[in-house]
């Protein structure tokens, strides 16, 4: 639970760094933008995806479903 809980507290920190560093967005889809590639850049260099795919998976999923065809 401790590790879990972690993982999200660090997230939600790198979410509202970039919201704080952009100030406000034009409409929905501009804030989703950004929450994505906040969330895409948490491994950029693509080592040890598989491990952060799986502990991201509901997260992962929700946005495939909104940003279709963007994620491999």
């Amino acid at each position: 639970m401790i590790c879990s809980t972690n993982a999200i507290e660090s997230l939600n920190a790198r979410y509202r760094r970039a919201v704080r560093a952009r100030g406000h967005f034009p409409n929905d889809a501009a804030a989703l933008k950004c929450l994505y590639l906040v969330t895409r850049s948490l491994d950029p260099t693509g080592q040890g995806r598989a491990r952060w795919a799986t502990r991201w998976k509901p997260a992962f999923n929700a946005f495939a479903i909104a940003f279709e065809g963007r994620i491999n």
